[in-house]
């Protein structure tokens, strides 16, 4: 990624932590986020949460509303989640098929590229190894592109199968309000949460991988925020 790139979206990205961290959101008033640099008060168990948070991340109690362009208005009459692709049984189901498949629970520690994490946040879905289950991907497919509404974002299939990955329906045991991705929000914990696609209708099946929306402006190809794989190189 060029010079350049790099400079417009780190400006853009500490625009929007500074956002997250003071003032208010959709999500309502902001509140003291716990940081784990040295120095700062900690309020909760200092070396368990640092066990838990990975480099240069901070903690937050809310949920900030991040996203490219509006949030789309979506009819769930008219809603479908389609897989398609490198598959012998491609697939296509109403939001009522879909949340009758066999569901899940996950309680899964979350981390934004902006900086941000958010612990012991609780999903209910569909996993995505069901997904690829029912689907029958060929051998040839090793990659998913995840499609919504003017978005996209590419996963390894391994990475579609572990077993705290849903498509999500429900947060916290409510269903998922429009701007954190109703109907179906993909929710991959173990990467960057631009991974966790909103808005989802669908996922196609392919051998290469191939850049989605934001890996076409710079951000990295897997996003591990372990590793810090924040921008492409």
């Amino acid at each position: 990624m060029s010079r350049w790139l790099r400079n417009v979206l780190g400006g853009v990205l500490g625009g929007v932590l500074g956002g997250v961290f003071g003032g208010q959101t959709s999500e309502g008033p902001a509140q003291t986020h716990v940081g784990l640099e040295p120095g700062h008060h900690i309020a909760r168990d200092a070396v368990h949460d640092r066990d838990r948070l990975p480099p240069n991340q901070a903690l937050t109690a809310r949920f900030p509303v991040l996203h490219a362009g509006d949030v789309p208005a979506i009819d769930l009459e008219t809603w479908r989640f389609r897989v398609w692709g490198l598959v012998e049984e491609p697939f296509e189901l109403t939001f009522q098929e879909f949340s009758d498949l066999l569901a899940r629970e996950i309680t899964a520690d979350i981390h934004c590229v902006t900086g941000w994490s958010k612990f012991d946040t609780v999903w209910r879905g569909t996993s995505g190894s069901e997904v690829v289950k029912r689907s029958r991907p060929v051998p040839e497919a090793r990659y998913v592109m995840v499609h919504a509404p003017q978005w996209s974002t590419n996963l390894p299939l391994d990475d579609l199968c572990r077993e705290d990955v849903v498509f999500a329906w429900e947060y916290d045991g409510r269903p998922l309000e429009a701007a954190h991705g109703r109907p179906v929000r993909l929710v991959v914990p173990h990467l960057y949460f631009w991974k966790s696609a909103k808005w989802v209708t669908g996922i196609e099946f392919v051998a290469e991988d191939k850049p989605g929306f934001w890996e076409r402006a710079g951000y990295h190809m897997r996003g591990d925020p372990w590793r810090e794989q924040r921008y492409r190189q």
